[in-house]
């Protein structure tokens, strides 16, 4: 979906800055520039790099929130029987984007949720301080992960809920970015 949308906002003019994790896509349009990272802490530095030189940004990926304690850079073999894994959480990419948002920047993310998918939402607008939120469901075939399209709904700070029909992920990179364009008409 990220892919998607930075490359629309390629397309519409904009330069785009899309850092992704480990994925086996590519960037077409020139205007992109990409930075890959394989970490959630990576893509947190990165974002927080990039952030304020923006207009905007979009948050579409599913960092995980939790990341272990220890980490190996070799092969760790079976000799030891009781493993356990210690987990911390991962920086909160959007709560420190929406601390560091200027009157001149809009901020958008995503919500998949499972149960009581608007209220989560809306919560999860007010807390990051998103100017909107794309709401993803799991609960509907053919929408959310590894699969061609997806089916969304998009919740505004104005409490202006748009819904759309399942679609292809460029066409509904379409929907977000046209959104975009209207939260950035906004601010003068």
């Amino acid at each position: 979906m990220g892919f998607a949308i930075a490359e629309k906002c390629a397309q519409l003019g904009a330069e785009v800055i899309l850092v992704s994790g480990p994925v086996n896509l590519k960037p077409v349009h020139p205007n992109i520039k990409i930075i890959r990272v394989q970490t959630a802490k990576q893509m947190f530095e990165a974002c927080i790099e990039n952030f304020p030189d923006c207009d905007s940004a979009i948050l579409s990926a599913a960092v995980a929130d939790f990341s272990p304690e220890v980490t190996y850079n070799n092969k760790v073999k079976r000799e030891k029987k009781d493993w356990k894994i210690n987990l911390q959480p991962n920086p909160d990419i959007a709560a420190q984007l929406g601390t560091m948002k200027t009157g001149k920047q809009v901020l958008a993310g995503f919500a998949l949720e499972t149960e009581n998918e608007l209220e989560n939402a809306k919560s999860k607008l007010r807390k990051k301080n998103f100017d909107f939120i794309v709401i993803n469901s799991l609960k509907d075939e053919g929408a959310g992960f590894e699969t061609d399209t997806n089916k969304i709904s998009i919740l505004d700070k104005n409490n202006i809920i748009d819904k759309f029909e399942l679609k292809s992920k460029t066409e509904v990179s379409s929907d977000i970015v046209d959104k975009l364009i209207a939260m950035l008409g906004t601010i003068s």
